[in-house]
Parts: C-alpha cells; sequence; structure tokens
C-alpha cells in the first residue's frame, strides 16, 4: 500500500470511527503509541487486531474513491489467471479478475497509487480497470497462479501411476482424523486425491462426483446446491483413484460388483471435514460420491436459516408440546438434519434430557447424548432407538425414518410421553402423511402423534454486493399469480400484513411492477450468489387434518386444507416473499421449488 499523504490518512481515521470500527479514544491511544514506537498509526492498529487489514483498505478505497474487492476467499477461473503473467502479478502485487470494455480488470494491492498503475499498464501494454485489495486478497488470488487444480491434479500424476493395490497397506486405525497432507502420502494418485479435496472443501462444495465415462474420468462438484464440472482426467486414473478412496475409507477394494458404503475425515483450511463415501458400479467403471459435512458447524438460529412470520410462530408452538412427533421433509440434501438441530437448539435446557441417533453425526452438540449408528456391529436405527427408550430421555431425535420398524418404534415413543424429532424424503410437507401411512402405519396412531409438519428446500442466496431492479410483466405476474392473495391491499394494513408474514417492505397487491434483486457476478460470487438458505412450508396437525388423515386423504387434499384453515405459506410462495426481500432470486425459486408447488 502507498504511503498516504496526511489529510487522506485523516479522513481515513474519521471514517475509521464515525462507522464505529474503532472509538475516538482508542485512535488517540494508538497514535501515541504509533509516535513512540515510530511505526505507522495503520500498522499499528492492524498488529494490535483493532482493524483487519480488510477493513482497512475498504475504507481507504472508499474514502480515495477507489472501487473495492475483497478477494480473501475468491476462487479465479485459471482462464483469467492467464490474462496477466505470474511474475508480473507477484512484482506489482497485481492479480486480473477478466475483461472489461476491452480493459484488463485487476486488483492491487498500491490501486491508489496513479504511477504504480500506468507503470503496469505500459508493463503489459493494455489499458487498466483498477480495483483495491487487501495483500491477503491479493496473495490468495496469487497462489492459485501455484495451486490450480488441474495443475495440482495433473502434476501430481505426473510420471507412471501405480495401481493402489499395489501401495503398501495403511493402518486404518491412522486414518480416522488426519490433516489433509498427512493422508497424501508418496503416490501420485494420493497427491492427487488430496488436490481435489482440498479444492472443494476450499469453495464451500457439499458433494464431490467422481463419474467415469467411456474414455476418461469427470470431476464434479456440488456447490451452493448446483453441480459443477471442475475437471477431467485420463481413464487410466480412474482405478487407482478409486481403490485410494476404498483405503482410506476401510472398504474391499477388490469389490467391484456391489455398491459400498463409508467413511473418513479429513483437516484443511483448519476445520476437521467428514467425509460420506457412496461407491456404485456403473456401465464404464464405479462411481464415488463424497459427502463432505462441515464439523466446525452452522448456524443453528431458526430465523439466519430462513424461517420466517408463521412457519416460524407454527414451529415454536410446536415446541411448546411435551410429547408428540415433528417431521420434516425434503429431498437429499435440502437441510432436513440442520433444521433438526436448530430445533434442539431452541429447547435445550440443563432440565430435560435430549437424546440422538443419527448416520452420521454431523454436528457435535454440547449438552447433547448423541449416538452414531453402526449397522456393522447391530446398532441400526431401529436397535438404537429401542436402547434410548430405557435412557430415560424426554426429547429424541431420530436422524431418518427409513422403515416401518423405525416409524413404528418412532411412534410408540411419541405415544408414551416423549418429544420425537425426525425427517423423511418425501415432495412436500403434506407428503408425510400417506409416506407413514405406506410405512404400515395405522392412520390412528398417525392422527394422534404427529404434531407439526415441515417441508423444505435450499436456494442460494444473493450475494452481499447486489442491486435492484424493478419486475418486467411476466416477473410481475409471476409474483401475483404466486402471493397475490397474501400481500396487503393498501398502505393501512401493510403493517399488520409484514408483521403476519414476517418480511418487512411488502409491496401492495396492485403495484404493477414489484423491486427485485440480482447479485453481483464475480470471481468469489458465481452467478451472483453466495451461500443458501431454506424456502419452508410448516403446518400443525388439527383435528380436522387428523379426520383427513383417517380417511386415508391425499397429501393435495391435505395441503390444500392446511392453506386453507391454517394460511400456511407454501413452499414457493416463501421464495417468492424471499426475492422480494432480497435473500434470492426468482429464477432461483423457480429452479428448486418448479410448478409442482403452484
Amino acid at each position: 500500500m502507498s504511503v498516504l499523504s496526511a489529510v487522506i490518512q485523516k479522513q481515513v481515521e474519521d471514517k475509521l470511527v464515525s462507522n464505529g470500527i474503532i472509538t475516538a479514544s482508542q485512535l488517540t491511544e494508538l497514535k501515541m503509541r504509533a509516535q513512540q514506537i515510530k511505526t505507522p498509526v495503520f500498522s499499528v492498529m492492524t498488529v494490535d487486531g483493532k482493524v483487519t487489514n480488510e477493513v482497512l483498505t475498504r475504507t481507504i478505497a472508499e474514502v480515495t474513491n477507489v472501487p473495492y474487492v475483497n478477494l480473501t476467499k475468491a476462487i479465479v477461473n485459471p482462464s483469467i489467471l492467464a490474462l496477466l503473467p505470474e511474475d508480473i502479478a507477484e512484482r506489482y502485487m497485481s492479480v486480473p479478475l477478466g475483461e472489461m470494455q476491452n480493459r484488463l480488470v485487476v486488483a492491487m494491492l498500491d490501486a491508489d497509487n496513479v504511477q504504480a498503475v500506468d507503470f503496469l499498464s505500459n508493463k503489459i501494454g493494455r489499458p487498466l480497470k483498477v480495483y483495491a485489495a487487501s495483500e491477503e486478497g491479493v496473495r490468495n488470488v496469487l497462489q492459485q497462479y501455484k495451486k490450480d487444480l488441474n495443475n495440482d491434479v495433473m502434476g501430481a500424476l505426473d510420471g507412471p501411476v501405480k495401481q493402489v493395490e499395489n501401495e503398501e497397506a495403511v493402518d486404518s486405525s491412522q486414518l480416522k482424523t488426519k490433516n489433509i497432507k498427512t493422508i497424501v502420502q508418496d503416490s501420485p494418485i494420493s497427491k492427487a486425491l488430496s488436490a481435489i479435496l482440498e479444492f472443494a472443501a476450499k469453495n464451500r462444495a457439499s458433494d464431490i462426483h467422481i463419474e467415469p465415462l467411456e474414455k476418461e474420468l469427470k470431476i464434479r462438484a456440488r456447490i451452493d446446491g448446483v453441480l459443477r464440472e471442475i475437471m477431467k482426467l485420463p481413464k487410466s486414473t480412474e482405478p487407482p483413484l478409486v481403490s485410494r478412496i476404498k483405503i482410506l475409507s476401510n472398504l474391499k477394494i477388490d469389490e467391484h460388483r456391489i455398491p459400498q458404503d463409508g467413511q473418513f475425515s479429513i483437516k484443511t483450511g483448519g476445520k476437521d471435514i467428514d467425509l460420506r463415501i457412496a461407491i456404485s458400479p456403473v456401465v464404464w467403471g464405479e462411481q464415488v460420491v463424497i459427502r463432505l459435512l462441515d464439523k466446525s458447524g452452522t448456524n443453528l438460529r431458526l430465523e439466519e436459516m430462513g424461517y420466517h412470520g408463521r412457519a416460524l410462530r407454527t414451529i415454536r408452538e410446536g415446541l411448546k408440546q411435551t410429547s408428540g412427533m415433528i417431521l420434516t421433509s425434503g429431498p437429499t440434501g435440502s437441510g432436513k438434519s440442520t433444521s433438526l438441530y436448530a430445533l434442539i437448539q431452541e429447547i435445550k435446557n440443563d432440565g430435560i434430557n435430549i437424546v440422538t441417533l443419527e448416520d452420521p453425526v454431523e454436528y457435535k452438540m454440547e449438552g447433547i447424548n448423541q449416538i452414531q449408528v453402526n449397522s456393522e456391529v447391530g446398532l441400526t436405527f431401529s436397535s438404537g432407538l429401542r436402547s434410548i427408550l430405557r435412557q430415560d430421555p424426554n426429547v429424541i431425535m431420530v436422524g431418518e425414518i427409513r422403515d416401518k420398524e423405525t416409524a413404528t418404534l418412532a411412534v410408540q415413543a411419541a405415544l408414551t410421553g416423549h418429544l420425537v424429532f425426525s425427517t423423511l424424503h418425501t415432495n412436500s410437507a403434506a407428503g408425510i402423511l400417506p409416506r407413514l401411512l405406506d410405512m404400515g402405519i395405522e392412520p390412528f396412531l398417525i392422527a394422534s402423534t404427529v404434531r407439526t409438519i415441515i417441508g423444505q428446500r435450499l436456494v442460494r442466496r444473493i450475494s452481499d454486493s447486489k442491486n435492484p431492479y424493478l419486475s418486467d410483466k411476466l416477473e410481475s405476474e409471476a409474483v401475483r399469480t404466486a402471493i397475490g392473495d397474501l400481500l396487503p391491499e393498501n398502505e393501512s394494513v401493510k403493517a399488520e400484513v409484514a408483521a403476519d408474514l414476517g418480511y418487512e417492505n411488502l409491496p401492495l397487491k396492485g403495484d404493477n411492477a414489484y423491486t427485485l434483486y440480482k447479485g453481483k457476478d464475480s470471481p468469489e460470487t458465481p452467478g451472483g450468489y453466495k451461500g443458501r438458505m431454506g424456502l419452508y412450508e410448516v403446518f400443525e396437525v388439527t383435528e380436522s387434518i387428523q379426520d383427513l388423515i383417517l380417511k386415508r386423504s391425499t397429501s393435495t387434499e391435505i395441503q390444500k386444507a392446511a392453506e386453507a384453515e391454517q394460511g400456511m405459506v407454501t413452499m414457493r410462495q416463501d421464495g417468492v416473499l424471499k426475492a422480494l426481500a432480497g435473500y434470492t432470486t426468482l429464477a432461483e425459486v423457480n429452479r428448486v421449488a418448479g410448478s409442482e408447488f403452484n
């Protein structure tokens, strides 16, 4: 960073104080200490931890009117990196972000230094569009010149690839939890696997798909719920790569005819991550799907997860019960287990005994007795649930109801004075009730035990850098079709409706256009999205719905009754409300909720 003039330095100091980053007294103390040790005051701030480099860089950029970008977690496409030679990038602490109107977009540590910018522009022979970035952000991207996934993996595979079956046997007890660097031994294929896992963890991927094709091996990662191809490998790497994963997962490396499931753990970026492995034979070899479970946890507050208004109130009413079942439904990877953890977080206290039965234990919580299912030794959901009932529990969480036996035991637990949380795979909240009927549970048992039902999906969240725009005719019609009946008729009831639905700044039903939002597409936020949140539909099993269950009514009839009687907000409606609130986009809601929720 260039030396700042006294005027700019004073403006930056004032802005740090006015923004509440530091207090005026702290600033005075820091300046006195800086004079004593003859060090710039900004250096003292960052060393003391009063101000981070990122906040300081952003503040300086605001004062000097230079656009700012946070690159500390950004992943830049290798084709973009190729626009600026690595030696020049390192020498001038500048990294490429793309091209705009025939100009090269770069982020620089010295972005406010006009002479440095002109010199770099002349050096590479192109006009520049310059952003300010912190040293940490620039170095993060500089490392990617060396740590491009393709380069890492193909570099690791440079030379003959040994079959893992011939490698020295690995002591499985040493593989329970290892640093990602230490699970990699000397073999090229192990280094290649390490690079893939590290890339996936760094990019917040939830799954890795290793898919054999006829002449190559395709690697895809699911990031923020969307599968993306990250690389292709030669077909010759398939047998040793799959075998290496089998060794780490304690699976049979010579079994290629039947599916196998396993798990192991890694540590990368200071985080412990559990990996669930599913291997299945396919036409061109063996497919491997790796689920990444970040053990460092996530935000388990219901509001932060996306519960609002009627749904939130219904859930909290259900949690006041001392017995019965609260069930959540959705496809794989829709956040069902996370919802259950959030429910437990709401009621957890020293006065009740909470026992969980999970496969696997995704988040470790203090004060909760969590049991890991282990079918190899006979600890299944059903056998574990029998054991839990002898442990004097008040609340029981069953990770998933998969069969009639587990469902029957869960219902019996709810009948005998326990509050039971669990999940099922169904298409909607109302689909849970017919699903239990299909498992052979009697209608009168379902009607008398199930209290609250949650249906959910996950959508990508718009990044912090978002811009509002007015909806076009088609978008406006889509909004009116989905939530026209929910929107306020006039200004006099606007506040009341907003409080009921849990979303502020609602538009009026008769508006010609609505304010929607788009995220800024960048290397750090591809497509303008970063992270995910839930779409929910929640209803209580009332007497009228109990009557429908006893009549074995369809899920459609139950859903219509929940909407008519309780004013249940459907997943699609919840998604449109979130789009109006600036949390996500209509495109995301359509992708996830689809037409079946209209």
